[in-house]
């Protein structure tokens, strides 16, 4: 159960996948709790776009919901309207503005806030926005340094004074993004503080946010009144240099479909990696259609030369990568096991409790996010834990 309803097995069965992913739902509860304490006095809201980091919208919001998160954000109008379906009395807050007066409708009619970023988002929420006892919700996003999203801070203050009079929107939060938070010691942190301190005496009434799951951990004056962790939630490190507290969430594991044997000289995979031993193979019924990245091949890819590639975990050792990865298959190196120790329909943790996320992705040279966010189609997957 998670949060009132039943979770079955989703995708295909468990005996015709090449893979696996097992969602710990009571770790994200634990994991929205710890991050929730180290946000007081603050409110920790939750980041669940991209179908929830890749595991899933609806289990997952239900899960934290059920823990007392009453805040969303996701990137998309459709990702707002799939969650308003899951939580009807939410606050779901749509992190890329709109796209248009035509999205306007969808906002009113799921009643979704969207975060403004531009003239162009203002010009269409005060023109189709709805009225009401709160004409036209949002949250105003001000750009303090990334230069990504966000107005600037003088047409934040010319909002700000102009609002005052004509009260045409409703603003919720005013927030910003952090753009070096997960190196604690960045001067870019300080800057961005002190120039969101001058932004929230342009809306003393309003709520404001400047933290994801990094600026949880700087603590302070980086909370402020709204903290919106995303990558976290998920089990994934937010500070660079620091052990994770965080408890894992997701084991992604792959079906070996063969164990063979070559010898020393000959080679594997594309590109003809050769072998300087006598090696036993595990062929893992994984790639990087799987969301398993080429990358993680290591040395086996040019673009890789001087990285060391991946490793799985099987029957309680590691087991390296060998040669390429490919688009279905991945071969581990099992040869410490010794003989018969691998078999056919073993299963070999990709990343989990045994194989930090965080470990695979700098092997691959990315970050936890992208492998969450490319999980295939193609695993079982099975949630457990009632998110209590």
């Amino acid at each position: 159960m998670a949060g009132g309803y039943t979770i079955k097995g989703t995708g295909p069965d468990a005996y015709l996948a090449g893979g696996r992913l097992t969602i710990d739902l009571d770790a994200l509860v634990a994991n929205y709790r710890d991050l929730a304490a180290r946000s007081a006095p603050a409110q920790a809201a939750a980041v669940v776009k991209a179908d929830g980091y890749g595991l899933g919208l609806e289990p997952v919001a239900r899960a934290l919901a059920g823990a007392g998160c009453r805040r969303f954000f996701v990137a998309l109008p459709h990702e707002g309207v799939a969650l308003r379906r899951v939580l009807p009395d939410a606050e779901i807050f749509v992190l890329n503005g709109l796209f248009g007066q035509e999205a306007a409708a969808a906002y009113r009619e799921h009643r979704l806030m969207p975060v403004v970023n531009s003239q162009s988002d203002l010009s269409v929420w005060e023109a189709y926005g709805w009225d009401g006892e709160n004409p036209r919700p949002c949250a105003v996003h001000v750009d303090t340094g990334m230069n990504r999203l966000g107005l600037t801070f003088e047409r934040a203050r010319a909002l700000a004074s102009e609002n005052a009079l004509t009260r045409a929107l409703t603003p919720i939060l005013v927030m910003s993004h952090l753009a070096c938070a997960d190196e604690p010691g960045h001067p870019m942190n300080r800057r961005q503080l002190e120039s969101f301190q001058a932004v929230k005496t342009l809306f003393p009434e309003t709520e404001s946010s400047l933290c994801n799951s990094a600026g949880i951990f700087l603590g302070g004056d980086f909370l402020c009144d709204v903290t919106r962790p995303g990558i976290a939630l998920y089990g994934g490190g937010a500070v660079g240099g620091i052990a994770n507290p965080m408890r894992p969430v997701v084991l992604a594991e792959a079906r070996i479909a063969q164990v063979r044997r070559a010898r020393a000289g000959e080679s594997v995979s594309y590109a003809a990696t050769p072998l300087a031993r006598d090696t036993i193979i595990a062929v893992a019924s994984t790639g990087y259609a799987d969301g398993y990245h080429r990358a993680a091949s290591g040395a086996a890819v040019p673009l890789r030369a001087t990285r060391a590639g991946a490793s799985g975990f099987i029957h309680g050792q590691e087991a390296p990568v060998l040669g390429r990865v490919t688009m279905d298959l991945t071969l581990f190196d099992v040869t410490a096991l010794g003989e018969d120790a691998v078999a056919v329909g073993d299963h070999v943790e990709l990343f989990g409790p045994n194989m930090p996320i965080d470990r695979v992705a700098e092997a691959a040279g990315t970050i936890a996010y992208e492998l969450l966010t490319t999980l295939g189609r193609r695993y079982h997957r099975e949630y457990v834990g009632d998110g209590a």
